[in-house]
């Protein structure tokens, strides 16, 4: 039996591991969108109990590790290694990314509350998630994974030696309490 757990990539991979975190974002915030269009017609009902439950789990748990190995490790690694063209566009793309950092977690406070409320809800009771800061949430991490995965990721992937690469899983490995 094959499970998400046995096609994730190694902490040998760290961008690899960053991309599927990206990949989980997408699912999270397309459940999130079905979960929208779910509520009106059904409530909180079990289905949508636990769609709220999965986004509040990932959200709250690996959504900040995955921040915290950009800002901590990934992002300040590459501001060391890159030189010229490299350091001028990590320059003009650093503010904005962590920008986004920090817009995403305000937004998730809003969604928090509307999802903890439906996870809370009696069975079939009416439950509502704001449609506007599902749209915000959605675009901000769409552009965000958009900027990581085109300009961030490939310069990463070019310019770290095996070393830095390394050093980069074994961070992100121990930032979630996972033995070597």
């Amino acid at each position: 039996m094959t499970t998400l757990f046995d096609s994730a990539p190694g902490f040998d991979q760290p961008l690899a591991v960053l991309k599927h975190c990206h990949d989980r974002i997408r699912k999270q915030l397309a459940t999130m969108s079905k979960l929208l269009e779910h509520l009106p017609s059904h409530g909180a009902d079990q289905d949508a109990r636990q769609a709220a439950q999965a986004i509040l789990n990932y959200f709250t748990k690996a959504a900040p590790f995955h921040h915290e190995d950009e800002e901590i490790n990934l992002l300040p690694e590459l501001q060391v290694t890159a030189k010229d063209e490299d350091a001028a566009l990590l320059a003009s793309l650093l503010p904005k990314i962590l920008s986004q950092h920090e817009e995403m977690a305000a937004q998730w406070q809003e969604l928090e509350k509307q999802l903890n409320a439906i996870v809370r809800a009696d069975d079939g009771a009416p439950a509502s998630l704001s449609a506007a800061a599902v749209q915000l949430f959605n675009d901000l991490y769409t552009e965000h994974m958009q900027t990581e995965e085109t300009q961030i990721a490939p310069m990463a992937k070019r310019l770290f030696s095996a070393a830095q690469m390394a050093a980069l899983g074994t961070a992100m490995q121990a930032r979630r309490g996972i033995a070597a």
